[in-house]
């Protein structure tokens, strides 16, 4: 059977544990999460930190804590540091790079979102890649619309990135790309026509997440994303347990699509990543 990347957004910049306990915001909390979804099926975990009030940090001494306690109880699974911007500080948003994390997302230009406009200037976009190349970090291109396909583009042409970035369309944040089945094809198709040997996988926010799930599984794709970032219930009536609940749920759609997660050894070689054996 062939293997599925699946990728672990454990915190994210939103979900307080008022919206649900289990959301795990101090380092030791995010360890611990990270390595029950590894143990579970996870091969990449995609980390943002908190300030002890729970706002999102860009403080490098976190990310540190978290990817050293990941590194030691997660053997071989992909460290995927966040730059994204909510609540955070543009010029800090790349301040974590220099620890040198597998990959980092990287989002390529502007979108709304419910209550601020994501920004992503194309001078910062320029930095961030810069940086990301500087460390050898692969980056992770996350796509809010189709001009931003057109975005990762332009780093390939300016050099800042290789032809064969992993990319994840975000489908479901309110006021930007809605969860719908034809904008799926219409996105992979405009992938693989301007940046043929991508790798790519998509998220569904909120309710959307498993829909999105088995969308990217019917067309092959070569991930899957889950984790309380996106979705912290299970059904309208019952939060999540823990990300490794998610992930076990994720286990069970590859499955029904007759594939199989990747061990981190694998996950490492889909994506273009140094192995660790």
């Amino acid at each position: 059977m062939d293997p599925v990347v699946i990728a672990v957004a454990i915190t994210g910049s939103v979900p307080r544990k008022r919206d649900n306990p289990a959301v795990p915001t101090s380092p030791a909390e995010q360890v611990e999460s990270t390595q029950a979804a590894y143990e579970a099926g996870a091969s990449l975990v995609h980390i943002h930190v908190r300030a002890p009030d729970e706002s999102p940090s860009s403080d490098p001494a976190l990310f540190a804590q978290v990817q050293e306690g990941v590194r030691r109880h997660c053997p071989g699974m992909i460290v995927q540091f966040s730059t994204g911007g909510r609540g955070r500080d543009p010029a800090a948003r790349g301040s974590a790079l220099s620890l040198r994390p597998d990959m980092a997302s990287l989002s390529t230009g502007s979108v709304n979102f419910p209550t601020i406009v994501y920004e992503n200037s194309a001078a910062l976009v320029a930095e961030l890649a810069g940086r990301m190349r500087e460390h050898g970090i692969r980056p992770e291109i996350e796509i809010f619309d189709l001009s931003h396909i057109h975005g990762a583009r332009r780093l390939v042409e300016a050099g800042l990135m290789d032809e064969r970035p992993h990319v994840q369309f975000v489908m479901g944040v309110k006021n930007a790309m809605p969860s719908e089945e034809h904008l799926l094809d219409l996105l992979l198709g405009e992938l693989r026509r301007v940046l043929p040997r991508a790798t790519w996988t998509a998220a569904g926010i909120g309710a959307m997440q498993a829909r999105v799930m088995d969308w990217v599984l019917a067309r092959g794709g070569d991930g899957v994303r889950t984790g309380l970032e996106d979705n912290i219930r299970v059904s309208r009536e019952r939060l999540a347990a823990s990300n490794a609940e998610l992930v076990g749920l994720a286990v069970e759609a590859v499955a029904r699509h007759g594939r199989r997660p990747a061990t981190p050894e694998e996950a490492r070689r889909m994506l273009g990543l140094a192995t660790t054996t």
